[in-house]
C-alpha cells in the first residue's frame, strides 16, 4: 500500500511581498541610505522587484528616492533610497532605578528630542512612573511636526517582564511585583497603540547588536549594570529570551553561595550582589555617601587618582565580575562580551582582573577569539533598544502597521 504524503504549502506571493517590504525598510532604517543596486545585492532580488518595493514604500510615505551625488561613473545612476525620517517616529522610554527617560526617535534611529527626570527610590511607584512618562509623551507629541505619525511605543524596564502584556513580574531592585506597567501606561497615553515593554538588558543587547559595538557579531553577551546586573544574550543573531521571556538573568547566577552578600532577589552570592552598586560602595568604604551611576563614577575616578581603598574595591569587584564572565563564556562561547550601564565604569577600573579570571578559568578554545568591549551607545543603549522594539511592527509589515495607525488616528 502506498503511503500518503502531505506537503506543506510555502508562503504566498502576498506574504513574500510583505516580508520583502519589511526587510527593505529595515535595511535603510538600520544601515542608512542605500542605492537600489546595493539593496538588490543585499536582499538577493532583481532590480525590477526592488523598484516595485521602493515604489510601494515611497507611496506610503516611508521612504524617498533621489539621485545620488556625483558618482564618476558612466551610465544611469542607481537611485538612493532614504528613510522618510521626519514623517515617521516612535516614542521610546527607559525606566531605570534612578531615572526616567523619554524620547521621540525618527525612522532611521536618530533621537530627535528627549525628556528626563530623577526617579526617587520609593517603591513601588507605578502611578508616579506612568504619570511622569505620560506627561513626557504629551510634550514630545506636541512638539512633533503636524504631518508626523507615531507608529509605536516601546519601553525598557529594569526588571523581569512578561513580553505579551508588559507585566513587570519581578523587579528585585524596585520592589515591583506583578505590576501591570504596559497596560496602565498604554491606558494613560491614550494613543490607541500598545506599549511594548522589554527587559533593559535584553533590549540593550539588541541595540548594541544592531547599532552599536556588536554589529557583525552573531553571538554576544551584553551585561547591563544599574543597581544590579542584567543580561542579554544573542545566539545566532537572535535574542535568547527563555521559555517565558525571563531568560539570561546573568545577575542572578550564583557565584558565591557560602559567604556571599544578600541579593535583592532573596538569594545570597548572586553576581549582582557581588558586583553591584552597594557591593562597590561598601568595599570602598563609601556606602553612606554615594548612590547611582555618579557614585560609581566617583569611585572609579578616585581609584584612577590613587585612592587605595577605591582601587582595592575595584580589584575585588572586578574579580567577581571576571568569575561571572568566565562562566558565561564557557557556557555560550560568544564572540563578544559587552559591558553596559554602570558596568562600563566598573570595567574601566577592573579590566585587568576580569581578563585575569578569563585566562585562569575559561577553556582555551573559548577564550582565544572572544572580545571584551564597553557599550558603544553609552547611556542611551537601553533607550535605543526600546525604540527598536517600538519600530518592530512597522519593520515586520510596514503597510499594515502604517495603515493601522492611520485608522486609529482618523477614528479619534
Amino acid at each position: 500500500m502506498r503511503a500518503r504524503t502531505t506537503s506543506k504549502a510555502g508562503p504566498s506571493n502576498e506574504e513574500i511581498r510583505r516580508r520583502n517590504l519589511g526587510t527593505l525598510l529595515r535595511h535603510v532604517h538600520l544601515g542608512g541610505p542605500a542605492s537600489r543596486t546595493a539593496l538588490a545585492d543585499r536582499m538577493g532580488l532583481n532590480r525590477s522587484t526592488i523598484m516595485a518595493l521602493t515604489t510601494e514604500l515611497a507611496s506610503a510615505g516611508l521612504i524617498r528616492e533621489e539621485l545620488p551625488g556625483e558618482t564618476g561613473r558612466a551610465g544611469r545612476p542607481s537611485l538612493v533610497v532614504r528613510p522618510e525620517s521626519h514623517r515617521v517616529y516612535v516614542l521610546a522610554f527607559d525606566v531605570a532605578v534612578d531615572r526616567l527617560l523619554a524620547a521621540r526617535v525618527e525612522l532611521g534611529g536618530m533621537i530627535l528630542a528627549r525628556r528626563e527626570a530623577v526617579r526617587r527610590r520609593k517603591y513601588p511607584d507605578l502611578d508616579d512612573v506612568v504619570g511622569t512618562l505620560a506627561e513626557f509623551a504629551r510634550q514630545l507629541i506636541r512638539d512633533a511636526p503636524r504631518d508626523a505619525v507615531c507608529v509605536g511605543v516601546g519601553a525598557s524596564f529594569c526588571g523581569m517582564i512578561r513580553p505579551a502584556d508588559g507585566m513587570v513580574r519581578f523587579g528585585p531592585n524596585t520592589g515591583w511585583m506583578d505590576q501591570a506597567f504596559g497596560a496602565e501606561f498604554g491606558r494613560r497615553l491614550g494613543l490607541g497603540l500598545p506599549v511594548q515593554v522589554g527587559n533593559e538588558a535584553h533590549l540593550g543587547a539588541m541595540a548594541e547588536h544592531e547599532r552599536g559595538v556588536g554589529i557583525g557579531y552573531q553571538n554576544l553577551i551584553y551585561l547591563h549594570g544599574d543597581v544590579g546586573v542584567g543580561g542579554g544574550i544573542i545566539v545566532d543573531g537572535k535574542l535568547l529570551d527563555g521559555n517565558d521571556g525571563y531568560g539570561a538573568e546573568a545577575g542572578h547566577m550564583v557565584v558565591n553561595p557560602y559567604d556571599g552578600r544578600l541579593c535583592g532577589c532573596g538569594s545570597r552570592g548572586c553576581l549582582e550582589a557581588e558586583v553591584g552598586e552597594q557591593a562597590l560602595f561598601a568595599a570602598a568604604n563609601r556606602s553612606a555617601e554615594l548612590v547611582g551611576h555618579d557614585g560609581v563614577r566617583a569611585v572609579v575616578d578616585a581609584a584612577e587618582h590613587g585612592d587605595t581603598a577605591a582601587r582595592e574595591a575595584l580589584h575585588r569587584i572586578g574579580d567577581w565580575l571576571g568569575i561571572g564572565v568566565a562562566n558565561l563564556i564557557n557556557v555560550f562561547n560568544p564572540g563578544l562580551v559587552i559591558f553596559g550601564g554602570m558596568l562600563r565604569e566598573v570595567y574601566r577600573g577592573s579590566a585587568v582582573q576580569v581578563r585575569n579570571r578569563i585566562m585562569a578559568n575559561v577553556l582555551p578554545v573559548s577564550r582565544e577569539r572572544v572580545q571584551l568591549r564597553t557599550a558603544a551607545l553609552g547611556d542611551d543603549t537601553t533607550l535605543v533598544g526600546a525604540a527598536e522594539l517600538a519600530f518592530s511592527d512597522l519593520l515586520t509589515d510596514p503597510l499594515e502597521a502604517l495603515g493601522r495607525r492611520t485608522r486609529i488616528t482618523s477614528s479619534t
